[in-house]
């Protein structure tokens, strides 16, 4: 197993079950984690025959405790978001805002080395574009996930959403998705490539 897996494995797990300890209600934190869980196992199966690079082994840790700790308190009631919001006099709790950011940023890095190993394409605009429209594509069909989800369990799902009350969430979340993707494809790019050689 990659260090880089095993070592961000350690600290998910630690993250996981330290927000199963008295969440706000379990159906919302099996609701939140359960994207963490799932790329893991994915991860887990796949590392043998397709390691990634260890900067997208820790971009994947960081989401998921991202997700960890929405999944504990809900995205509406992070106590570090809250004190923000009153803080800055904001209307609601932003803290769906970052796990929307990365929910762009993280995707941003898997789709450019997934694309780059895997597909003809080279570095350029055209990867910039597709690896922009594929985080689009994954925030929107997330949100028609959300949708589904409380339309099947009503309003215990209302956690879930975290909409609190603002009519452009959905496509608040989206626009934050595109700002994370943008980030990381100007940040990390080129220690990404530094990563990536090592593959070839």
């Amino acid at each position: 197993m990659p260090a880089a897996l095993r070592r961000s494995l350690m600290v998910v797990a630690a993250a996981l079950i330290a927000s199963a300890i008295n969440p706000h209600d379990y159906f919302t934190w099996f609701l939140e984690v359960v994207p963490a869980l799932v790329v893991y196992l994915i991860l887990l199966l796949s590392y043998q025959h397709f390691a990634l690079s260890p900067l997208l082994y820790w971009l994947i840790a960081a989401h998921a405790c991202v997700l960890a700790v929405g999944g504990h308190y809900t995205y509406a009631e992070v106590p570090l978001f809250d004190w923000i919001k009153d803080a800055l006099h904001q209307s609601r709790n932003n803290y769906d805002k970052l796990g929307h950011f990365m929910q762009g940023f993280v995707p941003a890095i898997a789709a450019r080395e997934l694309l780059l190993r895997r597909s003809p394409l080279k570095r350029g605009k055209w990867l910039i574009y597709i690896v922009i429209s594929i985080c689009l594509a994954f925030s929107a069909f997330y949100e028609l996930i959300e949708w589904w989800v409380a339309a099947a369990s009503g309003d215990s799902a209302e956690a879930f959403l975290g909409t609190q009350g603002y009519v452009w969430d959905t496509q608040s979340d989206m626009m934050m998705a595109l700002i994370g993707a943008v980030t990381a494809l100007i940040t990390l790019s080129r220690f990404h490539d530094q990563q990536l050689s090592k593959f070839t």
